[in-house]
C-alpha cells in the first residue's frame, strides 16, 4: 500500500514539473529566430514565387511559338509585349521611353549581296559559304600580294608587333586570330596605356599599317561552327546597334577562310597553314613575313543594309521611404536567346529555357510578389530585361550607357543568367561536368567589389534555404571568363557592385535541347526566392553597399573589340 501510495505521488509530481514552463534555451532561441525570419518573408511576399507559377510563365516564354527569341525577332518582341502586359497588370511603373516600358534600340542590319559577292585565290574562284565567309563590308581588292601577320595585333607591354620587319601597305594580311575574343597570350591586363598608341586590335593596326584586307584563319571553335556561322553571316545578316558605331572606327574588309584554302594559301612557304595555326594558337610567335610575289588574292563584297529596331523592358516598383526611394536595387537577366538555327535531331528552335528563359521568367515571379506583399521596400526596385546579350551584352551596355533613370543611384546589382538546371545524381556526361546540383548555384561577382555585398548575400542565403553557393567563378582571371560574359559586367564597369548568379555550362548549352521539359522548377524557385530577399535585405538597408575594393584591372581598361 505504502509502496503503491509512493509510486502515486512520484508519478503525479513528475507530471507537476513537466507541465511547468521551461526557460528558453538556445534551441528555443534559435527556433523564435527562425519563426521570425520566417514571418518576415512571408510578409515580403516571397511565398507568391513558386515552382509551378514559375513553369507556367516559362512555358510561354521558351515556347517554340517565340522561335528562340533572336535580337531582333517577332518572338523577341512578343515576349516583350508579354512582360509588358504583366508589369502593367501589377501595377509597376513604366521607365523605358516616353512613358513605355520599351527602351528602344535603333539596329541596322547588313546583308551581303551574294550575286555580287566573289573572291578569287590567283586564278582559282572561291565558293561563298564554303571556302569563304565574308564579312559584311564593303570591298573591292584588285588582285593583291599577301603577307603573314600573326595574330594581327600591336601590345607595346607584350613586346607583340605583328608587321615587324614587313611592309604590309597596299597588300593583303593574312591572320590567325579567333572571332570576337582576345588572341592567345594577350589579356585585358596586356592592354595598358592609351589605345592607338599603345595597343591596337587586329583591324585597328592593320589600318593604321595601310593593309587593303584581312584573311582570318579561325580557331577550332569557329571551324566548329562553320555552318552556323555561314548561316548568321550570309541569311541573317551583319546586326549592329547604331550608337555603338564610332565614325573612325575601322571597316576593314575580312573574311574567314576555310582549312582548305589556308593550306592552299601556304603551300610552299617556310611554314604550311598547319604549323603556324599550332603555333599562333599555341601563344608561340611567329616571325611576320611577306608571301610568294606570285600569290595574289582579290575580293569583292557588295552589302545592302536596312533598320532594324529592338529593345529592352524596364520597370520601376517605387520604394516606400520618402529619401530612400530615390536610390534603386537593380535586378538584371536577358530574355533573349539566339533564334532559328541548324537542326539538330529535327529540332531546330533554339528555345533558351535555362538560358535565360529562367532568368527571365525570376525576375517577372518577382515583380509580381513585390506587389501582393503586404510591405513595400523602402528603395526602389528597378527591373531591366536586357536584349542582345547573345550578341555581345547589347542590351545592358544600352543601358548603362543611356540609361533611363540615375545610374548613379543604383546601389547593387543582381543579375540572373541560368537558373534551372541541375545536373541529376550519376550523370557521366562530361559536357556537365561543371552543371551545378539540385542545392547549388554559382554566384561570382558578389564579394570582388564590395565586401559589405559579398556578406549580405551570403548570409541571407544562410538565413534562409541555406543553398550551396559555389565561389569557384569568383575571380575575374577565370579562363571562363564568366564574369564578362553576362549582363552584370556592364554595370560593373559603372562602378555598381554586382551578384551573379548562375547553374553552370551543360550538354544543352546554345543548343535546341535548352528546352522546358529539362528545368529543375523546384531549384529555380528556391534560388529566385533567395535572391528575392537578398533585394529586400538591400533595399531596406541604412546605406547602400561600400565598394571598398579596386575594380578588377579588367574593367578599368578599354574594349578590346
Amino acid at each position: 500500500m505504502r509502496k503503491s501510495i509512493a509510486i502515486f505521488l512520484l508519478t503525479s509530481f513528475l507530471a507537476f514539473v513537466v507541465s511547468l514552463p521551461l526557460p528558453v534555451g538556445l534551441a528555443q532561441r534559435k527556433s523564435n529566430v527562425a519563426a521570425k525570419a520566417t514571418s518576415l518573408a512571408s510578409q515580403r511576399g516571397v511565398d507568391t514565387i513558386s515552382a509551378t507559377q514559375l513553369k507556367d510563365y516559362l512555358s510561354f516564354i521558351a515556347s517554340d511559338e517565340m522561335e528562340g527569341r533572336d535580337t531582333p525577332s517577332r518572338g523577341l518582341d512578343i515576349t516583350a509585349r508579354f512582360l509588358a502586359m504583366n508589369l502593367s497588370r501589377w501595377g509597376l511603373k513604366p521607365a523605358g521611353d516616353e512613358g513605355t516600358y520599351f527602351q528602344k534600340i535603333a539596329l541596322s542590319r547588313d546583308l551581303i549581296d551574294k550575286t555580287e559577292t566573289r573572291a578569287q585565290l590567283n586564278d582559282q574562284p572561291l565558293t561563298l559559304g564554303d571556302d569563304y565567309i565574308p564579312a559584311a563590308r564593303p570591298a573591292d581588292i584588285a588582285a593583291t600580294q599577301l603577307v603573314f601577320a600573326g595574330n594581327g595585333w600591336f601590345v607595346k607591354s607584350k613586346n607583340i608587333d605583328a608587321y615587324k620587319g614587313i611592309d604590309p601597305k597596299g597588300k593583303i594580311a593574312v591572320i590567325f586570330a579567333p572571332a570576337n575574343a582576345l588572341p592567345r597570350g594577350i589579356t585585358t591586363s596586356d592592354l595598358n596605356g592609351k589605345r592607338g598608341e599603345d595597343w591596337m586590335n587586329a583591324a585597328e593596326y592593320a589600318q593604321r599599317q595601310g593593309v587593303l584586307g584581312l584573311l582570318i584563319v579561325p580557331d577550332f571553335q569557329y571551324l566548329a561552327n562553320w555552318d552556323r556561322n555561314r548561316t548568321r553571316i550570309t541569311e541573317r545578316g551583319s546586326m549592329k546597334v547604331d550608337k555603338f558605331q564610332s565614325p573612325s572606327a575601322a571597316q576593314m574588309p575580312q573574311l574567314v577562310i576555310s582549312p582548305r584554302v589556308a593550306n592552299v594559301l601556304f603551300q610552299g612557304e617556310g611554314r604550311g597553314a598547319v604549323a603556324l595555326f599550332e603555333s599562333v594558337y599555341g601563344g608561340q610567335p611567329v616571325e611576320p613575313f611577306a608571301l610568294n610575289p606570285d600569290k595574289t588574292f582579290s575580293l569583292t563584297v557588295k552589302v545592302k543594309s536596312e533598320q532594324a529596331t529592338t529593345q529592352n523592358v524596364v520597370a520601376v516598383l517605387e520604394g516606400s521611404d520618402p529619401i530612400l526611394k530615390h536610390e534603386y536595387v537593380a535586378l538584371g537577366a536577358h530574355y533573349d536567346h539566339v533564334g532559328v538555327g541548324l537542326p539538330v535531331k529535327g529540332d531546330a528552335i533554339y528555345n533558351g529555357a535555362d538560358d535565360d528563359g529562367s532568368g527571365t521568367t525570376a525576375l517577372l515571379s518577382m515583380a509580381e510578389a513585390l506587389t501582393k506583399a503586404s510591405v513595400r521596400p523602402k528603395r526602389s526596385i528597378l527591373f531591366v530585361w536586357h536584349a542582345g546579350e547573345e550578341k555581345g551584352l547589347w542590351g545592358s551596355r544600352y543601358f548603362t550607357d543611356y540609361p533611363t533613370i540615375p545610374i548613379e543611384q543604383i546601389v547593387a546589382q543582381l543579375n540572373i543568367d541560368m537558373i534551372g538546371r541541375s545536373k541529376p545524381a550519376g550523370d557521366s556526361n562530361p559536357l556537365n561536368r561543371e552543371l551545378t546540383g539540385p542545392g547549388e548555384i554559382y554566384v561570382i561577382g558578389s564579394k570582388m567589389m564590395s565586401a559589405e555585398l559579398g556578406a549580405l548575400v551570403e548570409n541571407v542565403n544562410k538565413q534562409y534555404l541555406n543553398l550551396t553557393y559555389d565561389y569557384r567563378y569568383d575571380d575575374p582571371g577565370d579562363p571562363n571568363r564568366f564574369f564578362f560574359r553576362s549582363d552584370h559586367y556592364n554595370y560593373a564597369r559603372k562602378g555598381i557592385p554586382i551578384a551573379f548568379f548562375f547553374d553552370g555550362e551543360h550538354e544543352d548549352y546554345h543548343r535546341p535541347g535548352d528546352s522546358v521539359d529539362k528545368i529543375d522548377f523546384e531549384k529555380m524557385q528556391n534560388v529566385a526566392r533567395t535572391i528575392y530577399l537578398t533585394l529586400w535585405e538591400l533595399a531596406n538597408r541604412p546605406a547602400r553597399p561600400k565598394v571598398d575594393k579596386p575594380l578588377p584591372k579588367q574593367l578599368t581598361v578599354e574594349r578590346p573589340n
